[in-house]
């Protein structure tokens, strides 16, 4: 159960990791601000690595916590140098057996499947290297905005382990001989390059990432979530069809969103010359 306190807003009391009354060091801190909901990875000291305990801090506040009407999108950040280093190798040893293997690979797919599946733009905003499991996290976030200091790579066939989960994500993102590049030779890629091959959305200096991904949340906010919800769902259902059923699909999508409230209210607003009004 996810409790998000007021203000500096904190994950707490999941139930899961409070069985016996000892409080929690989180791992996944989470603010709202102006319609914005922060969740930023927590544990630099383990660079922020994708461990189970994160992954489930993390994946309670994708799936329960933006039912709040007021939150318009969210940012996933993180604190210290590294973004995310990947998957927790320690819960990948070999005495973990297969059945805790599959656990943890079975638990980033439900991860990376809420952030497709959130009712508001999810924006990746990174700050350092994104590596294997957490480059899969940033190729699975609708918007990238990244520092120029920032890298990308899948190094797991360094270690034997072939990033074929991420290889999903970032195959979806970018081209096939770019996606191969990284996934055969685990050599990573600058904020520079994963931009021209469209990992990343913008690319700015350190100073001003704050800024730019402010800007662009602001922007999305100001527009109705009904409408952008109703866009996302149909955006990741119409890459998967045809283009002869996804334009007639689109049609009837369209039309919808015309006879939403917020739909016409768009359109009225128009002609009246002045702001729309949205509903929550």
């Amino acid at each position: 159960m996810l409790r998000i306190l007021p203000k500096s807003l904190r994950y707490a009391n999941i139930k899961k990791f409070h069985t016996s009354g000892v409080s929690h060091r989180s791992l996944v801190t989470c603010t709202d601000k102006d319609g914005i909901r922060e969740f930023a990875l927590n544990d630099p000291k383990r660079r922020n690595a994708l461990s189970m305990e994160m992954m489930d801090e993390l994946l309670a506040g994708l799936t329960t916590g933006l039912d709040d009407r007021n939150i318009g999108c969210a940012v996933i950040s993180s604190t210290g140098s590294v973004f995310s280093s990947g998957h927790n190798f320690k819960e990948l040893a070999p005495e973990e057996g297969y059945d805790n293997h599959k656990k943890v690979f079975t638990k980033c797919a439900d991860l990376m499947r809420a952030i497709h599946n959130a009712p508001v733009p999810i924006i990746a905003k990174v700050d350092g290297l994104a590596a294997a499991g957490g480059c899969q996290l940033v190729a699975s976030c609708d918007i990238v905005v990244c520092t120029d200091r920032s890298s990308f790579s899948t190094p797991g066939a360094n270690f034997g382990l072939f990033c074929s989960t991420p290889g999903i994500a970032i195959s979806r993102t970018i081209p096939r001989n770019k996606a191969l590049y990284m996934l055969f030779t685990g050599l990573p890629i600058s904020a520079q390059e994963a931009y021209i091959a469209g990992l990343v959305s913008q690319v700015v200096p350190q100073n001003e990432l704050d800024k730019k991904v402010n800007e662009i949340c602001r922007s999305i906010i100001s527009k109705s979530r009904n409408v952008l919800e109703l866009g996302k769902q149909f955006y990741h259902k119409q890459i998967l069809m045809d283009i002869e059923t996804a334009y007639e699909c689109g049609a009837t999508v369209m039309a919808d969103n015309l006879n939403l409230p917020d739909g016409q209210e768009g359109v009225r607003s128009f002609f009246d010359k002045r702001r729309p009004k949205w509903k929550k």
